[in-house]
């Protein structure tokens, strides 16, 4: 018996299909990192975690938050975090994936409805499919169509509350989420969850997130990752404190996992400074959205793009989206292809990430060297 034979069959249907995944090391100009603003190598970071060490924080947490896991750097950490953002409280993830997973596996209660834009993440769907609530999806930031679906769920019987999650900026389209509209559909029918892991440090005032308005509010929770813009690893929710606490005794992602490394809460701590101190790293990143934009209007009027720092590129096809990214790399530009499932059929796309480990002279060298190859697509 082939016990692997199944495996290979699917991994073979994979690559005649031009979907499958392989590690590819980082190489060329970065245009493919959620390093938006530049921090990850930045030495405040390094000194942080230095002083940190030198202070006699573990590398490692050694056990959960509820056991030996507690430590006085991820609570400082936390506190910080509550106020820089205009939350109530945090709480501290390994990472944005798992801290979705587990508000939805565990705050969404049986008889409740969770609503969706059905181009959340991954792990808004993984964690709908495992929690208690009701699960539907609305049309991208159609907020009609979210109250059409909430109407027909009462009509049907529906009495619980309404958890509505959604990005506040998309991670593969690049366009925003009509927050205000969303958030006064939750003040009629429950609760906001906003995922803001492509949008802090990059919007809001000093980098708060979109969302900022927002925060504070009893019914509206956060999301914000520390391996994105800020440069380091893991996640916070920001909520009011009885949602903080009852995730702290009901959420088994949290309970039953060994904390994150105290050091990842001393690097979010000195982010959260340098979005304060320098500004200027947004306004440059704002900059290169102008550029790139105007450039690709002028020399590829035909291709689509965004108002974010994310440009997807669509090509539609998997085999010439990823035949052009190869190109792009051949010329020394990390630019990554993204095919289904990650984004639906016939919209395979290069998804063009502008962050500040390129230049301003990369990013016109990139609209460039789009327009001698887009013509043989």
């Amino acid at each position: 018996m082939d016990r692997l034979a199944p495996f290979r069959q699917q991994l073979d249907a994979l690559a005649q299909d031009d979907r499958l995944r392989r590690l590819n090391l980082r190489q060329g100009i970065d245009f493919s990192s959620n390093d938006y603003i530049g921090l990850a190598s930045h030495p405040a970071l390094a000194d942080a975690v230095r002083n940190a060490l030198r202070s006699g924080t573990p590398v490692g947490a050694t056990g959960s938050r509820l056991l030996r896991g507690h430590d006085d750097v991820q609570a400082a950490f936390e506190a910080k975090a509550a106020r820089f953002f205009g939350a109530e409280a945090a709480l501290g993830f390994g990472g944005g994936y798992v801290a979705n997973f587990a508000v939805l596996t565990t705050l969404p209660q049986r008889g409740d409805l969770l609503l969706m834009d059905d181009l959340s993440h991954a792990s808004t769907h993984e964690g709908a499919r495992a929690g208690r609530a009701t699960q539907q999806m609305f049309r991208h930031n159609d907020v009609g169509h979210a109250e059409d679906q909430i109407r027909a769920w009462r009509q049907s019987g529906g009495t619980g509350a309404v958890w509505i999650a959604v990005e506040s900026l998309y991670s593969m389209d690049g366009d925003f989420a009509p927050l205000a509209d969303l958030a006064g559909l939750a003040d009629r029918e429950g609760f906001l969850l906003i995922d803001e892991a492509h949008a802090t440090g990059v919007y809001g005032p000093d980098g708060r997130g979109l969302s900022h308005a927002l925060e504070g509010r009893e019914n509206v929770l956060t999301l914000h990752t520390l391996g994105k813009a800020l440069g380091g690893s893991g996640a916070l929710i920001c909520a009011a404190r009885p949602l903080i606490d009852f995730l702290i005794n009901r959420c088994r992602p949290f309970i039953f996992a060994t904390a994150p490394s105290p050091l990842m809460a001393a690097a979010g701590s000195a982010a959260l400074d340098l979005l304060l101190s320098e500004p200027s790293r947004r306004d440059r990143l704002a900059g290169y959205v102008r550029d790139f934009r105007a450039e690709l209007a002028r020399r590829l009027p035909q291709v689509a793009t965004s108002n974010s720092q994310i440009m997807p590129l669509i090509v539609g096809q998997n085999g010439p989206t990823m035949d052009l990214a190869a190109r792009l790399q051949d010329r020394g530009f990390d630019v990554r292809g993204i095919r289904p499932p990650t984004v639906p059929q016939g919209s395979s796309r290069l998804r063009v990430s502008l962050n500040l480990n390129a230049t301003a002279a990369d990013v016109v060298r990139l609209a460039e060297t789009l327009e001698e190859f887009w013509p043989d697509m």
